[in-house]
């Protein structure tokens, strides 16, 4: 409080009368003739899901490293384990690669690696802090804004998709994910989140999600959106889910944020606007959206859609982290550190110590899922379970197993996790680097025994297509 109170005063001076950096709205009001992003897929045996995290280009790369591994993984009927994969979740650098695969498909990726790891994404950006101009911007909300980063990812990456690109079944539905600085909370860019705006996802362009995923404080402006309440003829069937339930429960104080967020969605007193930066604020693995998507949908499947809850067998969630290195080395001398040093230092270490919980939080969040979704199942009138067991060879309503595992630099040597480590998590990195990153991640997918364990399992699983008349129960 004390820093905020000290360093408001020079700040207005600073900013004077600069023209500070602006990310204007780009989301459309929602209209009767929207298109809706396609959140369910065709019923499947076997789900893979993946979360990606954040840190830079060598978040990208080594993402990129998991899924060109995944590729080398057998599944069954001469498909690979990168063909299963259904959904993705991504923070910050992550969002690089997640949203290349919804936009292009497992086919595309490809091109990934020279179109995009290897592009200088740091060209045209404002970093230096020896020009007061671009002090005063830093303190006026971000040293760039859509100008700088916002188009290279529309022009050079991205090239005009928009969320429409994505609305695929042949695709997996990806979640890119901001943090929304008012609410506290992860905004996850999906068909729910741009509902409770009132706002039409289909038009937006991938690039703008990429950007608020990866607005860094500081260096970046955060990025706007803009609620139309007006649009909205009636109240959102997730605000109704969150507003009841044991005030009492372990979940309160989320679906109390979430209940505030989406109420005041609908309100035109509230503000037209939210204010979205680095998704690896809320969380750097990329989890904590699936945990609200888990409170706001209040069913024992959700966020996987109803139809391929009575149809999956198994399902594989690879958590990919790359890293978070120590922001400097402190212990040296008295002296020191610097203010910005400590800045860094203090947005690493609430991003560390959240990412340690996050995971094993999720571990028991992913044994919670598998049990609803088995009681659920086995809770179905028994003609709906004999329909599913003669459309589907072997169904049991009880056979759900879900598995997680993780794919870090922790899985490396001592040395060589330090090495990986030491690479800095910048938009431009030598291609070397590139390469050492995207193979050490296929090494890594290669020797993990659960992923080994999945594929063969999917081997033996005989898949026949199912019904969609067996969607409802």
């Amino acid at each position: 409080m004390y820093v905020h109170q000290l360093l408001w005063p020079l700040a207005m001076l600073l900013v004077g009368c600069a023209g500070a950096p602006l990310n204007t709205p780009k989301n459309i009001p929602l209209t009767a003739s929207a298109r809706t992003v396609q959140e369910s897929q065709a019923p499947t045996e076997s789900i893979v899901a993946l979360s990606f995290s954040g840190g830079g280009l060598r978040a990208a790369a080594f993402a990129f490293g998991v899924l060109e591994g995944l590729r080398d993984q057998p599944a069954s009927a001469n498909r690979n384990l990168l063909d299963e994969v259904r959904f993705v979740s991504s923070v910050s650098g992550g969002s690089l690669t997640a949203a290349y695969l919804g936009v292009h498909g497992s086919a595309g990726m490809n091109a990934f690696r020279s179109e995009v790891l290897l592009r200088d994404g740091e060209a045209g950006l404002r970093l230096s802090l020896l020009n007061p101009n671009n002090i005063r911007r830093m303190l006026a909300g971000g040293l760039n804004d859509r100008t700088d980063f916002g188009s290279w990812l529309e022009n050079k990456v991205f090239k005009g998709a928009t969320f429409a690109d994505m609305s695929s079944d042949a695709k997996p539905k990806v979640w890119i994910n901001a943090t929304n600085l008012q609410y506290r909370l992860a905004f996850p860019f999906h068909q729910r989140a741009f509902d409770a705006l009132c706002s039409d996802l289909a038009s937006y362009p991938v690039s703008e999600a990429v950007a608020a995923s990866m607005a860094v404080p500081l260096v970046f402006a955060p990025v706007v959106l803009q609620r139309f309440p007006e649009s909205c003829e009636s109240k959102p069937q997730n605000v109704r889910a969150i507003s009841h339930g044991d005030e009492r429960d372990d979940q309160y104080r989320l679906r109390k944020a979430l209940a505030r967020f989406h109420r005041d969605s609908l309100r035109p007193d509230t503000g037209r606007y939210l204010k979205l930066v680095d998704g690896g604020i809320t969380d750097n693995l990329g989890l904590v959206s699936i945990l609200q998507s888990r409170v706001l949908l209040d069913t024992p499947y959700g966020p996987i859609p109803m139809n391929e809850a009575l149809t999956v067998k198994r399902l594989l969630f690879v958590v990919v982290d790359a890293g978070q290195a120590a922001s400097s080395d402190w212990s040296q001398e008295v002296a020191g550190p610097s203010a910005f040093a400590i800045a860094e230092g203090v947005i690493d270490t609430a991003i560390e110590s959240t990412m340690r919980l996050s995971y094993a939080g999720f571990q028991s969040l992913m044994r919670d899922w598998e049990r609803d979704i088995v009681e659920f199942r086995c809770g179905l009138p028994q003609e709906k379970q004999d329909e599913l067991r003669a459309a589907q060879v072997d169904w049991r309503c009880d056979e759900v197993t879900f598995i997680a595992t993780q794919i870090s630099f922790a899985n490396f040597a001592e040395e060589e996790e330090r090495e990986l480590n030491s690479i800095p998590t910048r938009l431009s990195l030598p291609e070397h680097q590139i390469d050492r990153l995207v193979a050490a991640a296929r090494r890594a997918v290669e020797s993990d025994k659960r992923i080994r364990e999945f594929s063969r399992s999917t081997q033996r699983g005989i898949s026949k297509p199912v019904p969609s008349t067996l969607a409802t129960p």
